[in-house]
């Protein structure tokens, strides 16, 4: 896949999980489409794809062993690096880690970290 197609990928695992996790009607800007998105936000999407997708190699495939909140915990982490790196004084709100997250946000994180890998150990098998 080329890095637009992976942030493509990232967007729309994060929208499927938000339909499938938040409670109530999601905020416009939580299930709003690629083209929406700005360029940060796109960007960081490629650039944690990318690490997710590495990490499943890297790994061979060994990820599979993590918990699941061990996955989410990963996707959150490198969402927080991208967040620093766009940001010089983020809101905590973009930082918030893990365990400061809502259920939903959560559950999210995961099944996006378990989007990617089924992905990347379809296209490596």
């Amino acid at each position: 896949m080329n890095k637009e197609e992976c942030g493509r990928f990232f967007r729309n695992a994060w929208i499927e999980g938000v339909r499938r996790h938040y409670p109530g009607t999601p905020k416009d800007g939580y299930i709003s489409p690629w083209e929406s998105m700005q360029m940060w936000e796109k960007e960081s999407a490629i650039a944690v794809y990318e690490q997710v997708a590495q990490f499943v190699v890297l790994t061979a495939g060994r990820t599979r062993e993590l918990s699941r909140e061990q996955r989410g915990k990963f996707v959150c982490i490198c969402w927080i690096g991208q967040v620093f790196r766009y940001f010089s004084e983020p809101k905590a709100s973009y930082i918030a880690d893990w365990d400061q997250l809502p259920q939903w946000q959560q559950e999210v994180d995961v099944d996006i970290f378990e989007s990617i890998e089924k992905k990347v150990l379809q296209e490596v098998a």
